[in-house]
């Protein structure tokens, strides 16, 4: 795999931080959820470090759980694309991730929305493909429960093919404009969908100009066997929870090989592992930190965030907190992925439910430092150059705090040992990830141009 030896960085946009108890800083703004001018701030943070984007995370609901509702700041923000859309024209150069379900969407819309932010941003936008992962979104949508963990994915496939299909409505030179000659587009370069699947009967043609960049770039999130399946196939960015080296380099190589097999080229699969650092000039001084964000969560809050993630397979309530967790719990039908990784590293640290839960509350399985800039710099560098990771999502723990820290301290220390560029080098996110552009693709025989 060819490398320039830089690693690229994405911001995961959390206004009041990425742990459960960050909102309740004295210097974490209340309302920095629906503050525009707050998650513009954090935006122009990332972008004056010259991160390669800015990620929305997302789901189509809120938690059945009291605790979690009352306790953290989890259901007080806006949502990513209505975001996104108006941080297009408060930023210039970096990227934008929103998250959106293909569960819950239709094919139509999101293509429609995604080409109009990349249009808006001139060719910056990427989409995160989730696919739902709880009951309480299935009950916003006529369902009591969510279907089941492969027919997510295989709608998810043809969702994907039929948004990129609607993405290639229109070659790149259409619209020709031309006031003299009265055309505005040449129907020629017009082409209908008419897709016909399992899940979607979607005409087209999509009613926009083909995005800047001929694709946004699609991001995708899963570690499940057909996650690592669906990203090989579709993902240029995978964005993963990986706490420790080996478990992520393991991750990084069966990505690349199963992507290679299927004719990709490994710098078109980029591999960004979730990394929450903690940063303080001495390791006490982080250490405090995070002590401080320990002391802000509630117990309910800590338990009910690690059933959450768990599956929601275990009451919690009932159980002795101080018993070692058995070597497997129930399948869950969400996200099926992260409980295998957080109960296999429970039983390998042989930890008790109550340091499993804590451990969830401070990382939520992602990659935790709490040290030094030195000290996550060195964990940054070993993991990208031992072929674990292609850059990182960096989840700050708290906003705009910990995302200071982590641009004064540890990006000159990035730069200072080669691994992160000072400036934007292209106009568009494909650009700058090195993505190649999407061609449109040659016009099959006894395809029409008209319905």
């Amino acid at each position: 795999m060819r490398r320039n030896g830089e690693m690229k960085l994405g911001l995961y946009l959390a206004w009041a931080g990425y742990h459960a108890g960050a909102w309740r800083d004295p210097n974490v703004r209340a309302n920095g959820g629906v503050d525009v001018d707050h998650c513009a701030h954090l935006a122009a943070l990332a972008e004056d470090a010259a991160f390669h984007f800015i990620f929305l995370a997302d789901s189509q609901g809120i938690s059945d759980n009291h605790a979690l509702i009352a306790r953290t700041s989890y259901s007080g923000g806006f949502e990513p694309i209505t975001l996104m859309s108006a941080l297009s024209s408060r930023t210039q150069n970096i990227g934008l991730v929103a998250t959106a379900t293909t569960t819950y969407f239709q094919p139509y819309h999101l293509a429609r929305m995604f080409a109009s932010i990349d249009h808006l941003s001139g060719g910056r936008a990427a989409w995160n493909i989730v696919t739902s992962a709880y009951d309480f979104e299935a009950k916003n949508f006529d369902e009591e429960t969510l279907t089941d963990h492969e027919t997510r994915y295989a709608r998810a496939r043809e969702f994907v093919d039929v948004v990129k299909g609607l993405w290639d409505s229109w070659q790149d030179d259409a619209f020709i404009r031309n006031k003299h000659s009265g055309i505005f587009v040449d129907t020629e370069k017009l082409h209908f969908l008419n897709h016909r699947g399992k899940y979607f009967s979607v005409r087209g043609p999509l009613n926009i100009a083909r995005p800047p960049q001929g694709y946004p770039v699609l991001i995708q999130a899963g570690a499940s066997d057909a996650g690592i399946a669906f990203a090989a196939e579709i993902a240029e960015v995978v964005f993963t929870a990986q706490p420790f080296l080996e478990g992520g380099k393991q991750y990084y190589a069966t990505v690349k090989a199963k992507a290679r097999a299927l004719g990709r080229e490994d710098d078109q699969v980029l591999v960004m592992p979730g990394i929450v650092p903690i940063v303080g000039r001495t390791k006490q001084e982080a250490s405090e930190k995070l002590n401080q964000l320990q002391s802000n969560t509630h117990i309910d809050v800590l338990i009910d965030g690690a059933a959450l993630w768990l599956g929601s397979v275990t009451d919690l309530h009932s159980i002795d907190l101080d018993s070692l967790l058995p070597e497997t719990l129930p399948q869950t039908n969400s996200i099926q992925s992260r409980q295998k990784l957080l109960v296999d590293l429970a039983v390998r640290k042989k930890f008790t439910w109550r340091q499993l839960i804590h451990f969830i509350s401070d990382s939520n399985g992602h990659l935790l430092v709490v040290g030094t800039p030195e000290d996550i710099a060195n964990v940054m560098v070993d993991t990208f150059d031992q072929r674990g990771a292609d850059g990182f999502n960096v989840l700050p723990a708290s906003g705009p705090g910990g995302l200071k820290d982590f641009v004064e301290l540890v990006v000159p220390e990035l730069r200072r040992r080669g691994k992160l560029r000072w400036r934007y080098s292209g106009q568009t996110l494909r650009e700058n990830l090195g993505l190649k552009r999407p061609r449109h693709p040659t016009l099959q025989a006894g395809v029409s141009c008209s319905p």
